[in-house]
């Protein structure tokens, strides 16, 4: 996993870790996103369009069954994996037929009038983080 500079890392997630948020996805996210998690479990850096900052959920947070019931009532489809920092939430655009799944971020306080696309895959979203 190379992540240009800005990022800022925490250890790589454990296998039980992974194990656990594989279990509640409610689809198959691409491998990228688990090898994410493995390099940095969390982690924070800039991207180059909006939001402008990523903040990488680690695998305990977004596995937490709380979370992911709340974000399943208020973005049904959107699974949210990190945020900004400040209020808007990133996630895999889960709407299509089939993957790639496209990045998306929103604003979590009104879901439906602000989701905007960041990238077309989590390999096109990657290629963003870390750069300013």
């Amino acid at each position: 996993m190379k992540i240009d500079g800005g990022w800022h890392r925490s250890p790589g997630a454990s296998y039980d870790a992974l194990a656990a948020l594989r279990a509640v996805v409610p689809h198959v996210l691409p491998d990228e996103y688990y090898q994410l998690l493995t390099f940095s479990n969390g982690g924070e850096g800039p991207l180059p369009v909006g939001p402008f900052n990523f903040v990488l959920d680690s695998a305990e947070v977004t596995a937490d069954p709380k979370q992911v019931l709340f974000y399943e009532q208020i973005a049904p489809d959107l699974f949210v994996f990190g945020s900004n920092g400040a209020g808007e939430l990133v996630a895999f655009d889960l709407r299509g037929n089939s993957p790639p799944w496209p990045i998306v971020c929103f604003d979590g306080i009104a879901p439906e009038e602000s989701v905007e696309r960041i990238a077309d895959s989590f390999t096109g979203f990657v290629s963003l983080i870390g750069k300013a």
